[in-house]
């Protein structure tokens, strides 16, 4: 086990980098079944005095079902080294394979059972406080948003309590 506890509080650096230049694996599930996928979007801050980390997850993606049956999500950033994993993760659907397995992964677990992998260099493991439905209704640049929605297919938000942070 590299990975070492650490205080969310104490990754205000990190931060920076989490969702910019890097591609962060989105992980859901328990000891029975998982799944992960990559994100592109996402968010560190505070709300309601708490460290917080937000992720957007379309509905139709299969990691959306772990995520809305679970308590516990996690997010894990991968060393540069393992871009074959990021890409596999990224391309391919849980629903149709185990990616972890294919990808050589070490799931451990965190708070609430939540999956994460042993060869991450920064894990967050976050705790449901907030889920929202994104709205058509509700954009108010549309041409920001405009490219990212043509089919429809509409983020879930969800506000995630940091409750545990792992730095390799």
């Amino acid at each position: 086990m590299r990975l070492k506890a650490v205080n969310a509080r104490d990754l205000t650096p990190e931060a920076l980098r989490l969702f910019t230049g890097r591609t962060p694996l989105l992980t859901a599930g328990d000891p029975t079944a998982c799944n992960t996928m990559t994100i592109g979007w996402g968010g560190l801050g505070e709300f309601w005095q708490k460290p917080v980390c937000t992720v957007y997850v379309r509905q139709s993606r299969y990691t959306f079902q772990f995520v809305e049956s679970h308590d516990y999500f996690t997010v894990s950033i991968l060393p540069e080294d393992r871009k074959d994993a990021l890409r596999l993760c990224g391309t391919r659907s849980g629903r149709d394979m185990d990616k972890i397995a294919a990808c050589g992964l070490t799931v451990r677990y965190g708070a609430g059972d939540a999956p994460f992998f042993d060869e991450a260099e920064l894990v967050l493991v976050c705790r449901k406080l907030y889920a929202q439905d994104m709205k058509p209704e509700c954009v108010i640049d549309h041409g920001a948003a405009s490219p990212f929605y043509k089919e429809g297919d509409w983020h879930r938000m969800y506000v995630g309590e940091v409750v545990e942070a792992y730095h390799a």
